[in-house]
């Protein structure tokens, strides 16, 4: 692995830095106005999925996937069975072919990437001095890095790929007597590292560069074991016919997506044989692990607004760096403080909305912590006074 770098200081005044923090004030309001509708919101969303997916617990019907019952047309079902293709998917232009529902090529190029450390130091006055790295590596990597967007693309250009990274499906997959949608297929992500043979017979130059075979990939280089920028390294993953377990609705001998009474779409598909409670089980925690990072993302992007919003105060306070700094942790706690609870707060009038019985006495806790931080200034200014 090769790597250069360079390093480049550079300096901002007081009364810029001043400027950039009140602008920065509009934004962070804008912050803290998104995150209110996006906790508000995603609380709805965990208790409309939750609910579609245990009325769709109660109601599915367990079909064989032998035969086609048109009772069931139009009802969410659950089926096993073996998923398979009569067809044979090939990369035509490398002579890859296999039986798989799903094939994937993956290009790489060594080339060219920048990385950056940056370092930021106050200085006495109120000035910033921000010092930053500019670190560039060769490596492996997918697709192409637009070198023209390096800091500085002078010797680290990189060269445009002969062929590109893509995907096969097959058409049709079959499970039993049943037809498996687009969007199902497209759910199957067991992939399994395809190994290309020795035997197969590739093509003796792409774009004018040597095809070589080493390690089960195909690569375009001269020495696959000393790579140059603009060596191209292919390799393939293949979703191979498999026992799935689906749970979708039935329409004639196939499947489309399920709206249940609340809006939530179930279609759901996994590798192997899976009860419909375990597929259930799975989709809910699922729920409450989407539910659990929209409200870290709400919480970050307020607390990250009344961050900016307090940011004038700690820059003005840096003509002397000590001071600047101890206001800045000053400003975070205070931003923490009143993200919190609003935070909370914001769930809590959700859950009354969604789910009274939660949501009430969670709205009294965020009242008490919005009690206790009001007390809490009062009784500072009070010190000050």
């Amino acid at each position: 692995m090769s790597e250069d770098s360079f390093t480049e200081t550079t300096s901002t005044g007081w009364f810029s830095r001043i400027g950039g923090a009140i602008k920065g004030i509009f934004v962070g309001m804008i912050m803290v106005v998104i995150a209110f509708p996006v906790l508000f919101w995603n609380e709805g969303r965990a208790v409309k999925t939750r609910k579609d997916l245990n009325e769709g617990a109660k109601d599915f019907v367990q079909v064989s996937a032998d035969t086609v019952d048109p009772a069931n047309d139009g009802k969410l079902v659950h089926l096993s069975g073996a998923a398979e293709t009569p067809v044979e998917l090939a990369d035509e232009a490398l002579g890859i072919r296999t039986k798989a529902l799903v094939l994937k090529r993956k290009v790489e190029m060594y080339q060219w990437k920048q990385s950056t450390d940056t370092k930021t130091k106050k200085k006495l006055g109120g000035s910033e001095e921000k010092t930053i790295t500019y670190n560039y590596t060769k490596t492996w990597s997918e697709g192409r890095i637009d070198s023209s967007n390096f800091k500085k693309p002078a010797g680290h250009e990189n060269p445009s790929l002969p062929v590109t990274s893509s995907s096969w499906t097959a058409s049709p997959v079959t499970v039993g007597a049943f037809t498996l949608s687009k969007d199902l297929v497209s759910k199957l992500n067991d992939y399994q590292p395809l190994t290309v043979a020795e035997t197969t017979e590739l093509p003796e130059k792409i774009a004018e560069r040597e095809v070589k075979l080493s390690g089960g990939q195909i690569y375009l280089a001269k020495d696959t074991a000393n790579p140059v920028v603009g060596d191209v390294r292919i390799s393939y993953q293949q979703v191979e016919p498999s026992v799935v377990s689906l749970i979708s609705k039935q329409k004639g001998s196939s499947f489309e997506p399920f709206t249940g009474s609340k809006g939530t779409t179930i279609n759901m598909i996994q590798t192997g044989e899976h009860s419909a409670e375990a597929m259930f089980e799975r989709a809910q925690e699922s729920n409450k692990m989407m539910s659990w990072i929209l409200r870290l993302v709400g919480f970050v992007l307020m607390f990250m607004g009344f961050s900016l919003i307090f940011k004038p105060l700690s820059v003005v306070a840096d003509v002397l760096p000590i001071a600047g700094t101890i206001v800045g942790v000053g400003t975070g706690i205070v931003a923490f403080l009143l993200a919190a609870p609003l935070s909370l707060a914001t769930i809590s009038i959700a859950w009354i909305f969604y789910r009274p019985l939660i949501g009430i006495p969670l709205l009294l806790a965020a009242a008490v912590g919005i009690f206790f931080l009001v007390k809490k200034v009062i009784a500072y200014k009070k010190a000050q006074a």
